[in-house]
């Protein structure tokens, strides 16, 4: 079978810029090293691009815990609540609900926001015969964080489409306690706040206590760990603390931020991220997560085709479109087995694109296949960065998001990477978390209530 280099020579040529050195990828952890210092340090934080957010959660689950707890999820448009029933280690009883908001209620007033929030809660919550029963309630809140208690969360800044104003620089946890406390049919505490990331490590935690990393990896990419409370300087009791731990939230999205990612980023990602409603921001994340894959992609078969490369006098309108060409596109088009291209036929009868040319249809696979490698070796790259810094000889990574669950290669393609950058000086093991979002949150107000 002949090579990409001979097979398809100027998508060669694109993809080459696209496909990471082992010395460019041991670059890339000793920058977010150092970046993941800044960040904990109270005085170099202000300068830092990964902010490393201190969560106040210094505890993982023991797996004692037992008990009723809610949870709301709330990441995007939409948002679950869930009642947790902790009945022993292994059985634990799930039931949940999801609510849509609507495009008025993610734009505007913040109090009409929560309200809505706060009735669906109630919807819920009468439906399970618990309205009265006073629940402590774990919040996870997807959106950037400063915290200053297990129980109040600033909001730094609104994204996925959200614009509340009246809600930034304000205690969201605060907000949402207000809104439940004005029903006259609800009573529920809302004893912690906490990031999807978060999450995944403690519901990861309660099935594998040496669980150190949570990871989400889908429309965005962050990751959470466990770092010595001794060296996380903006936690005010960091020195006179008693748990000896802190689950640090990174925000790593935002490495890059300052130019130093510039070496690895191409001039697709570039036009990319100028398409963006925030160009010049979230570098790493755009290099990542399956939201701004598809628009590479896209960039990537657009210039071929106007250059007569591929897809001959095939061109469309919906090729031509931005983010016409969607993330699960790339898991359908990689799920196929080998030599076979029905999926990818049909993703490009979808944009307008009718053809049955095995050599172009090969061709945009292998297109794929190259910007998701560079994507598994930056989330390989973040990964080991972590374990490098927590110095630990084995332990666990729990991960949730659709990339990860859903794409056929991914996985393999982390572990590859992860044994190249580690050469055998640390064990780990990736574990699919079971709704960290859920699950997590509700770990996490079982144990504040047990304080």
């Amino acid at each position: 079978m002949a090579s990409p280099q001979q097979e398809f020579p100027e998508a060669y040529e694109i993809c080459k810029q696209f496909t990471l050195t082992e010395e460019q990828m041991f670059e890339v952890v000793e920058r977010l090293s150092k970046e993941i210092e800044m960040g904990l340090r109270k005085e170099t934080n202000s300068r830092a691009t990964v902010k490393c957010y201190v969560t106040y959660v210094q505890e993982i689950p023991t797996g004692e815990e037992r008990g009723k707890y809610l949870a709301l999820d709330l990441g995007g448009s939409n948002f679950r609540v869930l009642l947790v029933d902790l009945k022993s280690e292994t059985d634990v009883d799930i039931q949940s609900k999801s609510f849509l908001l609507g495009k008025n209620l993610l734009i505007g007033s913040g109090k009409r926001l929560f309200d809505y929030i706060a009735e669906c809660l109630a919807e819920f919550c009468i439906e399970q015969r618990i309205a009265w029963d006073n629940l402590p309630l774990g919040f996870t809140f997807s959106f950037p964080c400063k915290q200053t208690a297990i129980n109040k969360g600033v909001l730094v800044n609104w994204t996925k489409g959200f614009n509340c104003p009246d809600v930034v620089g304000h205690n969201v946890v605060q907000m949402l306690q207000k809104a439940i406390d004005s029903r006259l049919d609800l009573r529920v505490r809302v004893v912690a706040i906490l990031s999807d990331t978060t999450g995944t490590l403690m519901a990861c935690a309660h099935r594998k206590p040496n669980c150190r990393i949570g990871l989400i990896l889908g429309n965005v990419c962050n990751a959470c760990y466990i770092e010595k409370t001794k060296n996380t300087e903006m936690f005010q009791r960091y020195e006179t603390s008693r748990k000896a731990n802190m689950i640090v939230n990174c925000e790593w999205g935002s490495f890059g931020d300052n130019g130093v990612l510039d070496f690895i980023r191409t001039s697709y990602d570039k036009a990319m991220d100028q398409l963006t409603p925030d160009p010049m921001t979230q570098t790493f994340d755009k290099c990542i997560s399956g939201v701004y894959l598809g628009e590479i992609v896209r960039q990537i078969v657009l210039d071929l085709m106007r250059k007569d490369v591929i897809f001959k006098g095939l061109m469309s309108q919906a090729i031509q479109t931005e983010w016409k060409f969607e993330s699960r596109f790339i898991t359908e088009i990689e799920s196929e087995a080998a030599g076979q291209y029905r999926s990818t036929a049909m993703v490009l009868n979808s944009l307008g694109i009718r053809t049955c040319n095995e050599k172009d249809l090969a061709c945009l696979r292998y297109i794929c296949e190259t910007v998701t490698t560079r994507s598994a070796q930056l989330v390989a790259c973040g990964i080991v960065c972590l374990i490098r810094k927590m110095n630990v000889c084995k332990s666990s990574v729990g991960i949730d998001g659709g990339m990860y669950r859903y794409h056929p290669n991914y996985h393999k393609l982390l572990v590859k990477n992860m044994n190249m950058l580690l050469k055998c000086s640390a064990e780990f093991e990736l574990v699919l978390s079971e709704d960290g979002s859920g699950r997590g949150a509700a770990l996490i107000a079982a144990i504040c209530s047990c304080k």
